[in-house]
């Protein structure tokens, strides 16, 4: 098991132009973790846009602002072998996980087409090849979820770690330390996100939680060390997590706090001008994590290079709107679909045609 330490506060975040021999991947990797924040982001816009003129309805919460927490993080994972679960801002997790954005927009749009058929909508985004388990609407109702994944993980062998995310707000929910006493307890795979966006709802961490610094909480409760990351700046997330990660695969379980900022309300229910300031806001653009990244490598991130990708990425949601507008509601006949679990081998089916079911076969090899 790995030396459990105690909790610490992030160091200063990485500022002005750096090298691309001080980062650890390919120049290559770099302008894909760029195009997913962009469009998350471009998405999001549009999605926000489409709830407006009435395509959807329901509740819909947007990530805008808060991409690099994502992006950051599922990108020191092992996709495929290791676990996502995370609430219901999760869209921007759901593009990067292997939903492609037409079937992320047509189950917005509540269409047979969606990746849950419809049923799912903006709050239960799901893809089992890439062991993303979803979006789950119940505030800290996945952390044992979560756990849970990770203490299989423990008992299989398999070497999966769970990454947890929750809303500040989770913090204070008697299944998150639940949870996290568990965890600490047997020493599980888990990394724990806490996406600080500074607001619950309407409520700000000063006004509900008797110890605002949430990274502190976790490292003498639960033994547990905390962590504050600079959620703004995509290349801290990612190192912060890549250590997180590997520290959980050696048995100690690690909680992360990023700090954050949704540029947009709660949901879109939620205008954000009664409880926070336009120059609050305006503090927090002057970090936008896609412009950070930009000013970091301005020689990789052109402008004409910019330019070029926020077309194509345009065309991209322009194509998932109009995929989504075309296809097909579900048939009243549908609602007994999706039920149960169906996969091969289920008494009465010889294969599912559901390309995001559970991988059972990799369980099954995975006890072999």
């Amino acid at each position: 098991m790995a030396t459990k330490s105690n909790s610490t506060k992030t160091s200063s975040s990485k500022k002005g132009k750096m090298n691309l021999k001080d980062i650890p991947f390919s120049k290559e990797r770099l302008i894909e973790l760029f195009r997913q924040m962009l469009l998350g982001r471009r998405f999001e816009e549009k999605c926000g846009q489409q709830y407006q003129m009435k395509k959807f309805s329901g509740f819909c919460h947007l990530y805008i602002g808060q991409e690099a927490v994502a992006v950051g993080s599922i990108a020191a994972l092992e996709i495929g072998k290791d676990y996502v679960f995370t609430t219901y801002r999760d869209h921007v997790h759901a593009l990067i996980l292997g939903i492609s954005a037409k079937e992320v927009m047509a189950e917005l749009f509540m269409k047979r087409t969606g990746s849950s058929h419809g049923k799912g909508g903006s709050m239960h985004f799901y893809n089992g090849k890439t062991r993303f388990m979803g979006g789950n609407g119940i505030v800290g109702g996945h952390t044992p979820l979560a756990t849970g994944a990770a203490f299989a993980s423990k008992y299989r062998g398999d070497g999966a770690v769970a990454l947890c995310y929750m809303g500040d707000a989770a913090v204070n929910q008697g299944t998150f330390h639940e949870s996290l006493n568990m965890a600490g307890l047997w020493g599980l795979p888990i990394v724990y996100i806490v996406e600080n966006n500074i607001y619950g709802m309407g409520t700000s961490t000063e006004r509900s939680c008797a110890q605002p610094e949430l990274w502190k909480r976790t490292g003498d409760a639960y033994n547990i060390p905390g962590r504050q990351v600079n959620g703004m700046d995509m290349l801290e997330v990612y190192e912060a997590t890549r250590q997180a990660v590997e520290d959980a695969r050696n048995g100690q379980p690690v909680f992360l706090e990023m700090l954050c900022y949704r540029y947009r309300g709660h949901s879109m229910s939620d205008p954000a001008t009664t409880y926070r300031t336009k120059d609050e806001v305006g503090q927090w653009r002057m970090k936008d994590p896609i412009e950070r990244l930009k000013e970091q490598f301005p020689t990789v991130f052109t402008e004409s290079m910019v330019k070029d990708m926020e077309e194509e990425i345009k065309q991209e949601v322009a194509d998932s709107i109009k995929f989504a507008e075309d296809s097909e509601l579900p048939e009243l006949s549908d609602i007994w679909t999706d039920v149960c679990v169906d996969y091969p081998g289920y008494p009465g089916r010889e294969a599912s045609d559901n390309k995001y079911e559970f991988p059972y076969e990799q369980l099954e090899n995975a006890k072999k």
